[in-house]
C-alpha cells in the first residue's frame, strides 16, 4: 500500500494496481487534492512496467458523487470555472483514457457528475446492483464535462445521451447495463472478486499488444478507413517484432498457455 497520498489509496497486487478514491464521508467527492493525486498515481502506473492493469475504485458506500460543490461554491466569483476544468479535470481524463494499460472501474452506489465521467473514461465498468448513475450537471445549471459529452454518445447513442444529459435522471444498474454504460453487473458480495478476475485475465495478455489495441480503437472512432488501415499496418509490424508475439505463436503451436513477458 502506498501511504504517500491523502485522498486516495494505492495498492499493488502483482501486476494489478488499484487506485481507490478515499473520502467516503462525502461519497468520494472530488477535490483539487484528490484530482491532483489521482493524476499523479496514474502517471506512476503508466511508467511502471510491472503494472499491467489499473483498477479505479471508491471507498465506502459509493464510487464518486462528483465535484465537491462546497469547494467550488466558496471560490471567488472572478475565478473562471473553465480554468478549473482545464487545470484539474481535462489532463486527468486524457491520462486515464489514453493509459497504455487496461483500466477497470469498480462501482458500488453513487456514480454521478464528474465521477461518472471518470468511470466512462475507463475501459471496463463493473457494478453492483446498488450502483446508480447520474449526469447531474444540468441540475445545477452546468454542462457535462470531463469527457462525458464525448463518451456518452459513443457508449449509449445520441438519443440516450441526450436523455441522460438533459434530464439528469438517476438510472439504476440494470438500465446502465442494458444501455452499455456497465460492462458487467454482479452481486455486491462478488463485486471485488469479479473485478479481480477480469483484471487477472487482462494482466495475462501481452502488454505491448494491449496498449496498441487501445490506441488503435481510440483512434478508429474518428479516423477514415484508409487512414486506420495504414495505422493498423504500422502497429502490426511493431507487434510482430515483439518477443511476446513469438511466445504466443509457439504456445499456440504447442497447445500451451503463453506467459507473456511484456517485450
Amino acid at each position: 500500500m502506498d501511504n504517500t497520498y491523502s485522498s486516495i489509496v494505492v495498492t499493488t497486487d502483482g501486476p494489478i494496481q488499484e487506485i481507490m478514491l478515499n473520502r467516503p464521508e462525502t461519497i468520494n467527492a472530488l477535490t483539487n487534492e484528490m484530482l491532483t493525486e489521482l493524476h499523479h498515481a496514474l502517471g506512476q502506473a503508466e511508467r511502471n512496467s510491472a503494472v499491467r492493469v489499473v483498477i479505479l475504485s471508491g471507498s465506502g458506500r459509493g464510487f464518486c458523487s462528483g465535484q465537491n460543490l462546497k469547494e467550488v461554491a466558496g471560490r471567488d466569483e472572478s475565478v473562471d470555472i473553465g480554468e478549473h476544468v482545464a487545470r484539474y479535470y481535462n489532463p486527468l481524463i486524457m491520462r486515464l483514457y489514453h493509459l497504455n494499460k487496461p483500466t477497470i472501474c469498480r462501482i458500488q452506489g453513487a456514480c454521478a457528475g464528474a465521477g461518472m465521467s471518470l468511470a466512462l473514461a475507463c475501459d471496463f465498468r463493473i457494478g453492483s446492483p446498488q450502483a446508480k448513475f447520474s449526469q447531474a450537471f444540468v441540475k445545477i445549471g452546468l454542462v457535462p464535462d470531463s469527457g462525458s459529452t464525448y463518451f456518452l454518445p459513443r457508449l449509449v447513442g445520441m438519443a440516450k445521451a441526450l436523455e441522460l444529459a438533459l434530464l439528469g435522471d438517476v438510472i439504476d444498474a440494470s438500465s446502465a447495463l442494458q444501455w452499455g454504460i456497465l460492462s458487467k453487473m454482479t452481486e455486491a458480495d462478488h463485486l471485488e472478486a469479479d473485478t479481480k478476475a477480469l483484471a487477472d485475465r487482462l494482466a495475462a495478455m501481452p502488454p505491448v499488444a494491449v496498449g496498441m489495441i487501445k490506441r488503435a480503437l481510440h483512434r478508429g472512432t474518428d479516423a477514415s478507413l484508409s487512414d486506420q488501415l495504414l495505422f493498423e499496418l504500422h502497429l502490426q509490424r511493431a507487434a510482430a517484432a515483439t518477443e511476446d508475439h513469438h511466445i504466443g505463436v509457439q504456445a499456440f503451436l504447442n497447445k500451451e498457455t503463453p506467459r507473456f513477458v511484456g517485450r
